[in-house]
């Protein structure tokens, strides 16, 4: 491994202390003189046509100052289609196979109870609202639809009038000779799972403030994971060119991929203020968190797998319909990761994979933590499971015999470099003393194991590359400018790491700037875990870039060549010389006092060398790094009420280069935690479209005294031809979770629940079919 000195240590976040003390500014702590408050009027009805609306009552009422409807806007409609334009014409039908279909506010039709109407701009919030019950629609409601399968008949509502029997889109592949395999095969199952709608639940809803100067230019802060995505977004709505908005991310409350799509209610702020020429401030109440954004698919899977005698797969054939809700969102994304997830960590030749999105009237679904590998991780876990039991098999051994390798191409074409998956398997048994429990249960307490997988960054055309910059100051400072965006992850944390390490001086010297698109390099986002990978490149490449003309300027005053110099402790020395040092300030100093006046500002850049997906074939290198995890849960279960509890989550997690164990392990807690109550407790309760749960009491989210005692074991892999590989950790580790735990109660209980959540009522009804089919005669 390489001779890393900050890198690799145990960092304190460089937020901290702004946070814990209530210093740090999040979207709805902002103001400015004259400030207007945004609020926005949504649909009571799942599917209706928008007959008239009458806003005079409301503009007259005062304290108001603008009200918009979908006629004040230029009707464009947003969405992920327009990527497609950004492609060479042999690809760009392939990637997205869908247009965009979103309006901020509803033209025609509405499609989902939530749906944005009207807005209004007022002096105060409570006159705002007020405004909101003055505004008059006339609609003409139509008949909705709410099971996705359903949805596919022919006779069924259409959502949108171009989607032949509500399908959002489909995707099949078929890799290999299935038939083959499942001929070859000595035993195979066919197991349908049921995932539920579940929702991001961050603790800081979404906001924004927005002004449109008197030169037309838009300034917005915004709770936004993808700042330079949110600007073409914005530049696509308003037809105004991308620089001319600056978008600016202040702190923010947590994402989890929810503040990553939908530009509301930016763009109901931002057209608010060009109307009344003052700043205006929309901030969701947790409502309208619950029931007007976005939420993970809901997916009905059905997993037919085929394996040998000895437990090796032969063949595996997943069909999955998902609820997409009422727009595309990322939908075609999700389908495709789904399908190919299957394939990204077990040595598997056949496959045969369907993925069919379904438009209804509920809530649009879209990227969530682990986008599109959760659900099908669920299914295929729970089922090797059920396969090592009826061959007898135990479920770590089977695991380990048809892990990946270092090396390996799956059959979609993903090229597997460096794989820990073995070693995260074997290490986290070891601890876990995984064997001894396995062989002698104890009565109420189950233990049980599962794999994932996830990528460091999907390229989703135009933001295909990662860019930094480094600025020096005379007292030895450094200004790091970068994309990537703080969203509670700690990634300001470790691209400080990064820099300070190359440049030889302290963390205390570095001071981030991130997510300003009219400053900061671009970057894609904060999703698609590409922070740490694409942005930590991008930082090193401009760090190290600073560094070479450090060194050209220190060479002439140590009279030394500069591949022979050294930076450590904020100096700069010749190589086993210490004595022979000068300090990196009085370098800076004499580079900008030197003829030519250079002040040392380093530029950085990083684009993955991966393959263009083809979405219709499913083939393409998808990432530059694959992370691999593993999960032991460890789980009571009381017998009498069904409830269960998650005692130890044992986690073994691929990181490749660790640049912060504590910030890795922070990551991996978060996911746990996360993936737990999804598996358990959360799940969106709705009744033909409208959401009966929308608040964390009624959602029933889980607590910080539910945490189970959470072990990380992190272990770095090398790659020989790319020593600086920080994989991802922020997501994949959710991947594994909910499999892990429904393991384990199988195991505590001896029902297999397919269906998420598992609650109390689903293990005491398996318990009474048991009984019931134990007392039948023979």
């Amino acid at each position: 491994m390489a001779d890393y000195v900050i890198i690799g240590n145990r960092t304190p976040r460089l937020d901290g202390v702004a946070k814990v003390t209530g210093e740090a500014k999040y979207a709805d702590d902002l103001y400015s003189p004259g400030m207007l408050w945004g609020k926005i009027l949504r649909s009571p009805y799942p599917h209706a046509r928008v007959v008239a609306i009458d806003v005079d009552q409301a503009r007259r009422l005062p304290g108001v100052k603008a009200v918009v409807t979908g006629q004040d806007t230029l009707g464009i409609p947003y969405g992920r289609g327009d990527a497609a334009k950004y492609l060479p014409p042999n690809l760009a039908g392939k990637v997205a196979n869908y247009d965009s279909d979103k309006h901020p506010l509803a033209m025609e039709k509405v499609r989902y109870i939530g749906d944005e109407v009207a807005a209004v701009a007022a002096v105060d919030e409570a006159t705002a609202l007020e405004a909101l019950e003055l505004i008059r629609v006339e609609y003409e409601l139509l008949p909705g639809v709410f099971d996705p399968i359903k949805a596919m008949d022919e006779a069924a509502p259409r959502v949108h009038d171009f989607a032949e029997r509500n399908i959002s889109n489909k995707i099949f592949w078929d890799f290999g000779d299935v038939e083959k395999g499942f001929k070859e095969a000595y035993l195979i199952r066919e197991d349908r799972f049921i995932t539920s709608a579940v929702t991001h639940a961050p603790l800081e809803p979404r906001g924004c403030m927005a002004v449109f100067d008197k030169t037309g230019k838009l300034t917005l802060w915004t709770s936004s994971q993808a700042p330079y995505y949110r600007r073409r977004q914005l530049s696509i709505v308003f037809n105004m060119p991308e620089s001319k908005i600056r978008v600016i991310t202040p702190f923010v409350g947590g994402g989890f991929g929810g503040k990553v799509c939908f530009c509301e209610p930016d763009y109901q702020a931002a057209l608010l203020s060009r109307i009344t020429n003052k700043p205006v401030k929309i901030t969701y109440t947790r409502e309208e968190e619950f029931t007007s954004t976005s939420r993970r698919h809901p997916m009905v899977i059905d997993l037919k797998t085929g394996v040998t005698r000895d437990g090796i797969l032969t063949a595996m054939q997943c069909n999955i319909i998902a609820d997409g809700g009422a727009y595309f969102h990322t939908g075609p994304v999700v389908m495709y990761l789904a399908g190919a997830f299957l394939v990204t960590l077990y040595r598997l030749k056949n496959v045969r994979y369907s993925g069919i999105r379904v438009f209804t009237n509920n809530i649009p679904s879209g990227p969530q933590r682990g986008h599109g590998a959760v659900q099908p991780r669920f299914a295929a876990e729970s089922q090797l499971d059920m396969i090592a039991e009826d061959l007898g098999i135990d479920p770590v051994d089977i695991r380990l015999k048809n892990a990946l390798h270092p090396g390996d191409i799956t059959p979609n074409k993903f090229r597997v470099q460096t794989c820990g998956l073995r070693e995260c398997i074997q290490i986290s048994a070891q601890q876990t003393r995984w064997a001894e429990k396995i062989k002698s249960p104890i009565q109420g307490q189950g233990v049980g194991i599962s794999a994932g997988a996830f990528i460091s960054g999907m390229a989703i055309p135009p933001h295909t590359t990662s860019g930094a910059q480094v600025k020096l100051h005379e007292d030895g400072g450094v200004s790091l400018f970068t994309g990537v965006t703080e969203i509670g992850q700690g990634s300001d944390t470790v691209l400080a790491q990064i820099t300070a390490d190359v440049l030889g001086v302290d963390i205390d010297d570095i001071r981030v700037i991130s997510s300003d698109t009219e400053v900061t390099p671009v970057h894609a986002g904060s999703f698609s875990s590409r922070g740490t990978y694409w942005g930590g490149k991008a930082v090193r490449a401009a760090a190290l870039d600073a560094k070479k003309q450090l060194f050209e300027v220190a060479a002439a005053i140590l009279e030394a060549n500069p591949e022979d110099l050294e930076a450590r402790d904020r100096k700069i020395f010749v190589k086993g010389s210490l004595d022979k040092a000068i300090p990196i300030k009085d370098v800076i100093l004499a580079s900008m006092m030197a003829r030519d006046g250079n002040p040392i500002m380093g530029r950085g850049f990083f684009k993955a060398r991966v393959d263009p997906v083809n979405f219709e074939t499913g083939e393409g290198n998808v990432t530059p790094a694959y992370s691999f995890e593993s999960q032991i849960a460890e789980v009571e279960v009381n017998h009498e009420t069904g409830k269960v509890k998650l005692v130890n989550m044992t986690v073994g997690h691929d990181t490749g280069t660790t640049i912060n164990p504590m910030a890795v392990e922070g990551q991996l807690e978060g996911s746990v935690s996360m993936g737990m109550g999804q598996t358990l407790m959360e799940e969106i309760v709705s009744k033909k479209g409208l959401i009966m749960n929308t608040s964390f009491l009624e959602y029933g989210i889980h607590t910080s005294m539910d945490m189970p005692q959470v072990r990380c074991i992190l272990v770095d892999t090398e790659n020989p031809d790319d020593p600086f590989e920080p994989k991802e950790a922020g997501e994949g580790t959710q991947v594994a979770t909910p499999s892990a735990i429904a393991n384990a109660v199988y195991n505590a209980t001896g029902v297999r629940i397919k269906e998420l959540p598992i609650t109390p009522e689903k293990i005491l009804k398996a318990f009474g079919k048991r009984e019931d089919q134990a007392g039948k005669p023979k």
